[in-house]
């Protein structure tokens, strides 16, 4: 989910109150301000992963392996594993736990996360937190109480000034840094003991991970193990460390503290975890680590009980196949937030930069899944000369209605006509979906009731079937020049193929393929789904289509 500018013609009712408004937000943004002093003590990651018990695991896993890399990998195809490795993760870490993201919503799904956090942090857990600024309004601001929990750290990443009551009247206040409040960190990376990390597309909270009521995201994640987890620690050093991170404490006013610090301790004696979790067992002195460890139980989603298998040896990563395979990382600098995209373009060589480098040199096949894609004059250049060494081109998209920023559809519209006349395969994902959504595989597919409406947040490319890359970053200007991305690059056959059967379905049985026919659009219903072709965009609401047709000549790339 992005940051995406709201239309100031849209949010006024009568002119009076439009410009009460405006001199409301004039008056904000010449009393708010951030703090010019601010206490950020320089801690690093982890010196001696292989010392921990997950660490020591990964070596074992390497030499039982018997291979030459030093990366091991295992794709997270479901909602119900994005949560439950996490959860694992927390319950296995014996030192350390960075934790960085875009965005946190406070709901039943993080409560349980951060029930484990806090039990992780009682056991002598080193837990750093840092998260953009930008949704922490309203509600979410309740996860900012973690910061007042001995062993957590909270910062936030380019903070705007002011209250966090109301995201609007913050904006309002910010109006004169318009510029730098749109820059933000869309980085994900939860990384454990320095040791083992998950990155990827996902956010925090119920939606992405099948658990909303009436909408969920489509998402997808990768855990990594061994020296790419440490250069994903590195890269979390940098942004913890840099100046655009404020400690919690520093933002807050004495109210706002009282108001967010945590209930009183529980009684001796109670469980550490709310949800149930079983607390680790104790580690006896002396004993080798990986025989200290037995198997232990994580509560899932929907709370069942189920039995987690020690992976590999040691931690709680159930069912998991490893890959070890070469790789590379991509990931933005901290400076990226902190200058203007004229600056980016002319200094930096950014995570979509380096994607589009890749892409050029496809020679066969290129699998795309962005939710937002909106690929500009450079990039549509760039993809023309791909086709033209008649590589094939497919991209799986968000539809109008299952968009969660449909300004950003916005930017995909004027360029649709042009990417199917250079012969690439265009899929926009359906809006209504039955069954409960949990990950690509249950798209178009039955099942049990729940949230029945999609919306694609995954970002993934499969480069000739030989090269995955997956990560945080859009194929759009926003995630090229403003947001700072990180993306993970895997040369492996099998994890290429594992992923392209994971979506080939979802494009088959889930999305709308748009085609040309007589030079007017036409989407295709997907397979099975008793749909009818439409010729205007599918689901969409008479608003979102009339919206399509006001703001499409006028808004830049670049802001969409």
């Amino acid at each position: 989910m992005h940051l995406r500018t709201p239309s100031p013609a849209c949010r006024f009712s009568s002119s009076w109150r439009g410009l009460a408004l405006l001199m409301l937000a004039v008056w904000l943004s010449g009393c708010a301000s951030l703090p010019s002093a601010v206490d950020r003590p320089v801690s690093t990651a982890l010196a001696n992963p292989e010392q921990t018990r997950i660490g020591h695991a990964v070596q074992q896993r390497a030499a039982k392996a018997g291979t030459r890399n030093d990366s091991g990998f295992a794709l997270v195809n479901s909602a119900e594993l994005a949560f439950t490795s996490r959860m694992a993760l927390i319950d296995a870490a014996q030192k350390t736990l960075d934790i960085q993201y875009y965005a946190i919503h406070a709901d039943e799904t993080t409560d349980r996360m951060f029930d484990a956090l806090r039990a992780a942090a009682a056991r002598g857990v080193r837990i750093r937190i840092l998260l953009d600024d930008f949704n922490t309004v309203g509600k979410n601001a309740q996860v900012l109480k973690l910061a007042f929990e001995k062993n957590i750290e909270l910062r936030l990443f380019n903070p705007l000034p002011g209250g966090r009551g109301s995201l609007f009247f913050r904006i309002l206040g910010s109006l004169k840094d318009v510029d730098r409040i749109q820059r933000r960190m869309h980085n994900k990376i939860f990384v454990a003991d320095n040791a083992v990390a998950i990155t990827g597309g996902r956010n925090l909270g119920e939606t992405y991970f099948g658990q909303g009521e009436s909408t969920n995201f489509i998402d997808a994640d990768v855990l990594a193990a061994g020296r790419i987890a440490r250069e994903l620690s590195k890269s979390f050093d940098q942004y913890w460390n840099n100046p655009l991170a404020y400690p919690v404490q520093s933002l807050m006013t004495a109210e706002e503290i009282a108001a967010l610090k945590p209930p009183p301790a529980k009684p001796a004696g109670a469980p550490a975890l709310a949800s149930g979790e079983a607390a680790p067992p104790a580690i006896q002195p002396g004993a080798p680590a990986a025989a200290q460890e037995a198997p232990r139980t994580v509560t899932a989603l929907d709370g069942s009980v189920s039995l987690i298998e020690p992976l590999p040896d040691s931690t709680n990563l159930a069912l998991l196949e490893w890959t070890w395979a070469p790789s590379t990382l991509l990931v933005d600098k901290a400076s990226k937030i902190a200058a203007d995209a004229d600056d980016v373009q002319a200094s930096q060589d950014t995570t979509v930069d380096g994607l589009l480098q890749l892409m050029a040199e496809a020679k066969s096949d290129l699998l795309i899944v962005s939710p937002y894609f909106v690929p500009g004059r450079r990039m549509m250049d760039q993809l023309a000369a791909i086709r033209q060494k008649n590589v094939r081109i497919r991209v799986l998209t968000n539809s109008l209605a299952s968009n969660d920023a449909p300004a950003a559809h916005v930017g995909y519209a004027r360029y649709r006509k042009e990417l199917l006349g250079l012969g690439i395969e265009l899929y926009e994902m359906r809006a209504e979906q039955e069954g409960t959504l949990s990950g690509f595989s249950s798209l178009g597919s039955t099942g049990s009731a729940g949230g029945s409406r999609a919306s694609l947040h995954a970002k993934i490319v499969v480069l000739d079937g030989n090269l995955l890359v997956i990560g945080s970053m859009n194929l759009d200007l926003r995630s090229q020049l403003q947001n700072s991305e990180v993306a993970l690059v895997i040369r492996s056959r099998k994890l290429s193929d594992d992923t392209t059967r994971l979506i080939e379905p979802a494009l088959a049985k889930g999305a709308y393929k748009v085609e040309l026919d007589k030079g007017q659009l036409v989407w295709r219903a997907p397979e099975g789904s008793q749909l009818k072709d439409s010729r205007t965009e599918p689901d969409a609401s008479l608003g979102l289509k009339l919206m399509l047709t006001l703001i499409g000549p006028l808004a830049p790339d670049e802001m969409l």
